[in-house]
C-alpha cells in the first residue's frame, strides 16, 4: 500500500513526474540546462497569464524558506523597512527572516487563524510612515486560513509601498491578482500546488522591484538580481539541482493539461469538501468557519481524548501521512492537505480510517 501524503508539502506524486527525475545527466553550464531552465521560466509567468518584460522568474535550488528568505533580503532597499503581518507561523517567519538580515522589521500580530483587521493595518501603517515594504503570507497552513490581499493591496498602493507576498502553499491554486494588486514579488515552491517534488522553488518578481546592482547586498547565493541576470542570458549563478528541474518541467505540462489554477482550485475544493462534510459527520470540527480557509488545506480540532500522534500513527497504518499543529496549536489541532495526486475515492477511504478509529 502507497502513503498518501496529506501534508502541506511535499505531496504525492503522479507516476509521470516521479519518472521524470530519471531524466540524463545534465550540466548546469550546458546549453540543455539552458533550455530546460528557460522553458520552466516561461511556464511559470503563464500560470497566471504574466507579460515577461514585466516580470522575471527567478529558479533557485531550494526550499519555499528560500524563496521567502530571497524575496525579502533582495527586495528591501538598503535604508528601507518591512512591516510584516503575522497571522501564523509563516508570518512570523518572514520576521524572522527579516530580523537575521538585520532589515528594521514592524510586526503587527493578529490572532492565529484571525483575519487582518484592515482598520489595525491603517493606523499601523499611518504610524510608520516611512515604511518601504509589507510582507504577508497570502495561505497561512499552519491554520488553512487564506488571507484576502485585496484590502492590503490598496493599502499599499495608496502608500506607495512593495507588497511582498510568501505565495509557496498558494500559487498554481488560489487567485493571485499579480497586476490588480500591484505585486512586487511572490514566492513560490514546485512541490506544493504545483505537483513538482522538494528542491526547486521560484520567485516571481516585478522588474522594476530589482534592486540596481550597485546597492549592497545582503546575500550572495540567493540574491534575486543575480539569479534574474544570469538566467534572462540562460545561464545560472550557482549549479542547480537538475533532477528537480526535470520533475518541475513536466509538473507544469501536466498543470496545463488538466486547466492550469482554476482547474486545481476546483478539484482541491471538491477534496477538501469531501473531507470536511464527512469528518463533520463523525464530530470532528474544523478550526476556521466555512469558507476562512484556502481550498489546498484546513485545519481541525482533535477529537477529545485522541491524541495527535495516535490519530497519525493509526492513519499511517491505513496508508495516509496527515500534519500536526505547529507553535501554540500542537497540541490541539491536525491539518490535512488535499494537493498532489489524490482522488474522492482516496478521501472515501481517508473517512474509512478515522471511522475506524472510533473518534
Amino acid at each position: 500500500m502507497r502513503a498518501l501524503l496529506l501534508n502541506p508539502g511535499p505531496v504525492t506524486l503522479s507516476e509521470r513526474v516521479r519518472k521524470a527525475l530519471t531524466g540524463p545527466d545534465l550540466c548546469h553550464r550546458e546549453p540543455e540546462f539552458a533550455g530546460l531552465q528557460n522553458h520552466i521560466r516561461e511556464r511559470l509567468l503563464k500560470v497566471y497569464g504574466l507579460d515577461p518584460k514585466r516580470y522575471a522568474v527567478a529558479l533557485l535550488t531550494g526550499s519555499g524558506t528560500a524563496a521567502m528568505e530571497a524575496m525579502v533580503a533582495s527586495l528591501v532597499p538598503e535604508d528601507g523597512s518591512l512591516l510584516v503581518i503575522e497571522n501564523g507561523a509563516y508570518g512570523e517567519r518572514l520576521s524572522k527572516i527579516a530580523e537575521i538580515h538585520g532589515i528594521p522589521t514592524i510586526p503587527i500580530k493578529f490572532e492565529w487563524g484571525g483575519r487582518i483587521d484592515t482598520q489595525r493595518l491603517k493606523l499601523a501603517l499611518d504610524e510608520h510612515e516611512a515604511v518601504s515594504c509589507l510582507a504577508v503570507v497570502h495561505h497561512e497552513t499552519s491554520t488553512g486560513r487564506l488571507n484576502d490581499l485585496a484590502p492590503v493591496a490598496r493599502l499599499c498602493a495608496e502608500r506607495g509601498i512593495r507588497l511582498l507576498v510568501d505565495g509557496v502553499s498558494s500559487f498554481g491554486a488560489e487567485d493571485l491578482r499579480f497586476d490588480e494588486w500591484n505585486l512586487a514579488a511572490v514566492a513560490a515552491a514546485a512541490n506544493k500546488c504545483l505537483h513538482g517534488v522538494p528542491g526547486a522553488a521560484f520567485v516571481i518578481v516585478r522588474r522594476d522591484a530589482l534592486p540596481d546592482d550597485k546597492e549592497r547586498k545582503r546575500t550572495l547565493y540567493l540574491d534575486l538580481s543575480t539569479y534574474c541576470r544570469e538566467q534572462d542570458r540562460g545561464g545560472t549563478p550557482f549549479t542547480q539541482s537538475v533532477q528537480c528541474f526535470y520533475a518541475l518541467a513536466e509538473a507544469l505540462s501536466e498543470f496545463e493539461e488538466q486547466g492550469g489554477w482554476r482547474a486545481r482550485h476546483d478539484k482541491y475544493a471538491a477534496l477538501a469538501k469531501q473531507t470536511r462534510d464527512g469528518l463533520i459527520k463523525l464530530g470532528i470540527n474544523s478550526l476556521l468557519p466555512e469558507g476562512a480557509s484556502s481550498v489546498v488545506l484546513n485545519a481541525y480540532l482533535l477529537p477529545k481524548g485522541v491524541t495527535y500522534q495516535k490519530l497519525h500513527d493509526h492513519l499511517k497504518s491505513h496508508g495516509f501521512v496527515i500534519y500536526s499543529g505547529q507553535g501554540r496549536l500542537a497540541q490541539s489541532i491536525f491539518r490535512i492537505s488535499t494537493m498532489g495526486e489524490i482522488t474522492a475515492a482516496d478521501v472515501d477511504r481517508l473517512l474509512a480510517a478515522f471511522k475506524a478509529l472510533g473518534a
